[in-house]
C-alpha cells in the first residue's frame, strides 16, 4: 500500500514528539521515495522534525536542498536555530529571507526576538527587529509583544520591556509572566510582586512558572510576609508542589530568614532533584547550621541524586562557619571520589576554614600550593582570618595581593587600616587610607533596612534623614542603658578613627543596625520577630549589642548580613560567636 499525505504528517509528528533521530531519518528516507517529496508543507515539517531531534546538519541540508522555499520554510529554520541555542545563525537567516521578498509573520518575529535575547550582539539586532516589527504591524500583538518583552528583559532593559507591555492591545498570563520573570532577574522584587497582584486582580491564570518567578524575586529582597502570602496563593491554586516551583519556594524561605519553613517545604516536595537538595543545603549553611548541613548532605549521598560542585560548596561553607575543621577537610577530599574538580570558590572555603581555626600558616601554605591561581576572594579569606587573630604581618601580605588583583575593592584597604589602627599604628593606618584615596577607592556606606508592613525603612550610620530619628535615638539610648546594666561593654575598636573613648563610643551607638532595631521596636507589632538586613558584615560591637538586646527586649532578632544569618535569641546567637 502506498502511504498518503496524512500518514507522513502523522509520522513526522511522532518523530518530533519522540525526538529520536534514527527514526526520523528512516521516515525521511521513505518520504524521499514517495510522490510527495516535492510537497513544500511536508518538507517544512522535515526541517522542524530534524530541529526537534537536535540534528541541525540534517535540518540545514534539507533546507538548502529545497528547490522552493516559502515563508514557513524560513521561519521553521529560524525557529529551530533560536530554540536550540544557536541564536547568531537564526539572526543571519532573516536578512536573506527578506531579500527574497518574503514577509515575516508573528512566529518569525517571536523566534527572532528569542534569538536576539541570547545572541552576544543581540541588543542592536533586537532594536532593529523591533522597528521592523512596527512597520509590519505586529508590535502590539500579544504573542509577538511577549517575545519582545522577554528579549528586552533578558538584556536588562526593563524600562523598554515595560513600555512594550503597556502598549499591548491586550495582556494575558504569558505577558505578565514575562514581565514578572524580568523583574525577578533584575532583583526588582517589589515590581515583580506588584505585577503578580495585578494578575490576581485580573483573574489571570497563574502557573508553576509564575510562582517560581515570584518566589525568586521575593528571595532577592527577603520579604518573608509577602512570601507567605504568595505561598498561600499557590496552595489556593491547587498547583502540585513539584521540584520546579518547590525549589524556589525553599530558596525563598531560606533567604527570607525562615529556615524552618524552608525545611517544611522541602519535606513536602513530591520529588527532590539536585536543585532541591542544594537549595536546602545552601539555606542551612547560610543560617549557620553546620551539623544539620552535614546530616542533610550525608542523607543526600544515600539517595540516587548525585552531589554537585554546589552541594560540596554548601557543606564546606557550613563547616567553615561552624569551625568543623576535620569535617571540612574530609569533604574537600571526598570531591575526588565524585570526579568533581575543585573550583576557586571551594578553595576559598578551605582557606576560610583553616584561617578561622587559627591555622594561618597552613592557610597561607594552602594558597601557595593551589593548582589554580588564587583570586582576590582567596586572599580576602586569609585577610579576614588575620584580622580575627590579629596577625598584622600576614594580613599585610594578603591585603597587598588583593590590591594587585583588584585595586578598586575598598574591603582590604579598610580591613588593613582598621588592623593598624586597633594596634595603635597610626602612621601605617594613615598610609593605607592615603593609598585608598590616591587610587580613587571609596568605601561603600554601611546601611541596614527593616520592613514594617509594606514599607521598607533604610538607615545609615549617624542617620539624620528619617522622620522619626529623634524618637529612634531616644529608644536606642534606653535599650543601650539596659544592655549595659546586664553586661554589654562597647567595643571601641570597631570605630576607624583616632578619637577619645567617649567620641568613639558615641559613633558606635549610631551604627545602622542599632537604629533599625530601635525603629522596629517603636513601629513594629509587639512580640514579632525583628528582621534586619545589612549590606556589609556585622561588626563585633553590633553583634554583641544584638545578643544582649534580644534578652532585654525579649524578642528574636534576625540579622542577615553579606556573609550569613544571625539569629539572636535570649542573649545568644545562632553562630555561637564564631563567624
Amino acid at each position: 500500500m502506498e502511504p498518503n499525505e496524512e500518514l507522513f504528517v502523522h509520522l513526522f509528528r511522532k518523530c518530533i514528539q519522540s525526538g529520536k533521530l534514527s527514526e526520523a531519518k528512516i521516515v525521511h528516507t521513505h518520504f524521499n521515495s514517495s510522490r510527495f517529496k516535492s510537497n513544500v508543507s511536508l518538507q517544512n515539517m522535515i526541517i522542524n522534525m530534524y530541529c526537534k531531534c537536535g540534528s541541525f546538519v540534517d535540518a540545514r541540508k534539507s533546507f538548502d536542498e529545497m528547490p522552493i522555499k516559502d515563508m514557513v520554510t524560513w521561519t521553521s529554520m529560524i525557529t529551530g536555530y533560536s530554540q536550540n541555542d544557536r541564536p547568531e545563525e537564526a539572526l543571519k537567516l532573516f536578512p536573506k529571507m527578506l531579500a527574497l521578498g518574503l514577509k515575516p509573520n508573528e512566529f518569525t518575529f517571536a523566534s527572532l526576538f528569542k534569538a536576539a535575547a541570547a545572541a552576544v550582539s543581540g541588543g542592536d539586532y533586537g532594536r532593529q527587529i523591533h522597528t521592523f516589527c512596527i512597520k509590519c504591524g505586529f508590535a502590539f500583538n500579544v504573542y509577538v509583544g511577549s517575545a519582545m518583552m522577554d528579549m528586552y528583559a533578558r538584556r536588562g532593559r526593563m524600562s523598554d520591556a515595560r513600555s512594550v507591555f503597556d502598549g499591548l492591545d491586550r495582556k494575558n498570563a504569558v505577558s505578565y509572566n514575562v514581565l514578572i520573570a524580568g523583574h525577578a532577574r533584575m532583583n526588582e522584587g517589589e515590581e515583580a510582586l506588584n505585577r503578580f497582584r495585578e494578575m490576581k486582580r485580573l483573574d489571570l491564570e497563574t502557573t508553576h512558572y509564575t510562582f517560581s518567578s515570584v518566589f525568586s524575586a521575593i528571595a532577592g529582597i527577603g520579604a518573608l510576609e509577602q512570601g507567605r502570602w504568595v505561598h498561600a496563593q499557590l496552595i489556593k491554586s491547587n498547583i502540585e508542589l513539584v521540584a520546579f516551583v518547590g525549589n524556589t519556594l525553599v530558596d525563598m524561605y531560606a533567604k527570607s530568614g525562615s529556615i524552618k519553613d524552608a525545611r517544611k517545604v522541602f519535606d513536602l516536595l513530591l520529588k527532590r532533584d539536585f536543585v532541591s537538595w542544594n537549595s536546602m543545603l545552601t539555606g542551612c549553611a547560610q543560617h549557620g547550621r553546620g551539623g544539620e548541613t552535614i546530616r542533610m548532605f550525608e542523607e543526600m549521598l544515600r539517595t540516587d541524586v548525585k552531589p554537585t560542585a554546589i552541594s560540596f560548596l554548601c557543606v564546606l561553607t557550613a563547616c567553615s562557619h561552624a569551625g568543623l575543621l576535620s569535617e571540612g577537610e574530609h569533604y574537600f577530599e571526598l570531591m575526588k571520589k565524585y570526579d568533581i574538580e575543585a573550583e576557586v570558590e571551594h578553595y576559598v572555603t578551605i582557606v576560610d576554614l583553616l584561617g578561622r581555626a587559627g591555622h594561618l600558616n597552613r592557610a597561607e601554605k594552602f594558597i601557595r600550593e593551589m593548582p589554580i591561581r588564587p583570586n582576590s576572594a582567596v586572599w580576602g579569606a586569609l585577610l579576614g582570618a588575620c584580622r580575627m587573630h590579629k596577625n598584622i604581618e600576614l594580613g599585610r601580605i594578603a591585603a597587598e595581593r588583593m590590591f594587585e588583583l583588584d585595586p578598586t575593592d575598598s574591603g582590604p584597604y579598610i580591613i588593613l587600616s582598621n588592623m593598624y589602627a586597633s594596634m595603635g599604628m597610626r602612621v601605617e593606618a594613615a598610609r593605607v587610607r592615603k593609598l585608598m584615596q590616591d587610587n580613587g577607592v571609596k568605601k561603600e556606606p554601611a546601611c541596614s533596612w527593616v520592613q514594617i508592613e509594606n514599607s521598607v525603612h533604610v538607615f545609615v550610620a549617624n542617620d539624620e534623614s528619617h522622620p522619626m530619628i529623634d524618637e529612634i535615638r531616644v529608644k536606642w539610648g534606653e535599650i543601650c542603658a539596659k544592655i549595659k546594666a546586664v553586661g554589654y561593654v562597647p567595643d571601641a575598636g570597631c570605630v576607624l578613627v583616632f578619637e577619645d573613648e567617649r567620641e568613639r563610643e558615641a559613633k558606635l551607638q549610631l551604627h545602622s543596625e542599632k537604629l533599625a532595631l530601635a525603629f522596629a521596636i517603636l513601629s513594629g507589632p509587639n512580640g514579632a520577630t525583628i528582621r534586619i538586613k545589612k549590606n556589609v558584615r556585622i561588626c563585633r560591637d553590633c553583634h554583641s549589642a544584638m545578643k544582649f538586646a534580644s534578652a532585654v527586649v525579649e524578642r528574636e532578632i534576625v540579622v542577615r548580613d553579606t556573609n550569613r544569618f544571625h539569629h539572636f535569641r535570649c542573649g545568644a546567637c545562632s553562630c555561637g560567636d564564631y563567624w
